[in-house]
């Protein structure tokens, strides 16, 4: 019997999570862009939608259901979520449930953040191109300082500890490096950087430089460099155009990727993929859920749109990757923008035009999207 990974299964399931805040108002844009594609490029897609959100644990006291991650495992392609947090759960024990609770218990080892500069005008940078902006950042995403090891004791007097441990392991740090090499190979990049402050952490500094230099020898025709991270902050501002693909923990990854938003134009056009390469997988925009935008018509979906267009290059339809990215470029070109990029078009009205953009895209197919709600 041969065994199918979920992006071969037919139809290919995807859930939806749209959250809280904003994460409501650019799912509901990134689906119609997603349901448009579809259409066009006749992929034969299934759209369930989960409710979970801070409403709904307000509602029942349940963040991420018993059974949801296997279910996740055994029937779903792919994961698209909008955002979470929300003040009114002041701790986010839903957020950190099923945000991290997916990345942990799913194994997403590989967090992916692309770093495109789509429009000239966007970027912070005197005269900096299109082409000058253009790399992608693999930041590990499952150890690090994120796991959640340590404790304080003695609170709230004066001597009070806090300690806070980051966990690396050898299995750990070589997947993620070897993602990286894997993707500069497969895409023509000739560099992958490796960043950390090994100068100041000796220990694990000491795991990732000799990791790195050992995967490095299965990719003799990569470019290697390894900058210590407050260089490499320094370097993608004054030289952006000098980094291909960029590998960092967890915490320097999640750093670096917010300066590399900046650097195209804002986190609402940032998106990002939690890949573990054959599995089930999630995606999202990156920006968190802004409470007060929810609604306004204000938010930026290009994020979230753009993390659709990721979750279709994994499940094997790049034509349909490829044209919502033209559907991005040709609304940025003509000015059809969110307030936080200058524009004055609302949400809906540039998800309406990426959603036209990908239906006039030169293809033939019927439609093959079925939705559901999923209770």
């Amino acid at each position: 019997m041969t065994s199918t990974t979920p992006q071969q299964q037919r139809p290919q399931r995807i859930a939806f999570l749209p959250g809280d805040g904003v994460g409501r108002d650019v799912g509901a844009e990134a689906v119609k862009v997603l349901e448009a594609t579809a259409e066009r490029f006749s992929l034969d897609l299934e759209l369930e939608h989960f409710p979970w959100s801070a409403d709904h644990y307000l509602e029942t006291g349940v963040t991420l259901p018993d059974g949801a991650v296997e279910d996740f495992q055994e029937r779903f392609a792919a994961i698209f979520v909008g955002a979470f947090g929300d003040p009114r759960v002041p701790d986010m024990k839903h957020a950190a449930d099923i945000l991290l609770g997916l990345r942990f218990r799913l194994d997403l080892f590989i967090n992916q953040r692309p770093v495109r500069l789509w429009n000239e005008s966007l970027c912070p940078l005197r005269d900096k191109k299109a082409r000058d902006v253009d790399f992608v950042v693999f930041r590990e995403n499952t150890e690090g300082a994120y796991v959640g090891s340590g404790g304080n004791f003695k609170v709230g007097t004066p001597h009070e500890i806090a300690t806070q441990e980051e966990i690396h392991t050898r299995l750990g740090v070589e997947r993620i490096v070897r993602a990286a090499f894997d993707f500069a190979v497969a895409h023509g990049r000739r560099e992958v950087c490796m960043t950390d402050k090994s100068n100041a952490q000796r220990f694990v500094g000491d795991l990732w430089q000799r990791t790195f230099v050992e995967v490095a020898r299965d990719y003799p025709q990569i470019e290697t460099r390894h900058l210590y991270v407050d260089a490499l902050a320094m370097l993608l501002v004054r030289e952006p155009e000098s980094f291909d693909v960029i590998v960092a923990n967890n915490m320097f990854g999640d750093i670096i990727t917010d300066l590399g938003a900046a650097l195209q134009g804002g986190m609402g056009v940032a998106a990002s993929a939690n890949l573990h390469p054959g599995r089930v997988s999630m995606f999202e925009p990156v920006h968190g859920s802004a409470p007060p935008l929810a609604g306004t018509g204000r938010a930026n979906p290009i994020g979230a749109v753009q993390s659709i267009a990721m979750m279709l290059d994994y499940l094997g339809h790049r034509g349909a990757s490829d044209a919502i990215e033209a559907a991005i470029v040709e609304s940025l070109t003509a000015g059809a923008m969110t307030p936080d990029l200058g524009g004055s078009a609302t949400t809906s009205e540039v998800g309406d035009r990426l959603a036209r953009t990908v239906s006039a895209t030169p293809v033939d197919g019927p439609a093959a999207l079925q939705c559901e709600e999923t209770p």
